[in-house]
């Protein structure tokens, strides 16, 4: 090797980024998506293929932010979890119950769906921020 030859990649140096970029996500981006506010999350998605690579800020960013509700997040789930009935309250005393609809649900705006009298009803768009409350029931 000469002078002007590049110095073999040191692996370990690589897998020390990784381990570090990873520790960065769940210990402090994925807590921010948490309990930042509506327009925090939205001016962060304007930037996010800075902040967290070429992941798509729906299955990231939007999903992080609905997690701070658990009975919505499932590790590993590509959306929300549409298993269970919920029954969320609005800051206001409101409550709306349905089936969590993971592709309906865009960014801030939560869609709950139901049947009633055969037919699908929609309920919502219930915006992040308003959302007090989601059980299980």
């Amino acid at each position: 090797m000469t002078d002007l030859e590049p110095a073999a990649p040191d692996l370990s140096a690589f897998q020390a980024l990784s381990a570090s970029r990873r520790g960065w996500i769940q210990g402090f981006l994925i807590p921010w998506c948490q309990t930042a506010n509506v327009p925090s999350l939205l001016k962060a998605e304007m930037e996010w293929g800075d902040i967290a690579g070429r992941v798509d800020p729906q299955f990231s960013l939007w999903l992080w932010a609905w997690s701070r509700f658990p009975v919505l997040y499932v590790e590993g789930l590509r959306g929300l979890d549409e298993s269970f009935l919920v029954r969320v309250t609005l800051q206001d005393g409101s409550q709306y119950e349905g089936y969590p609809d993971s592709r309906a649900t865009l960014r801030a705006l939560l869609v709950l769906v139901d049947r009633e009298d055969g037919k699908t009803v929609e309920r919502g768009p219930l915006r992040l921020d308003q959302v007090q409350s989601v059980e299980r029931i």
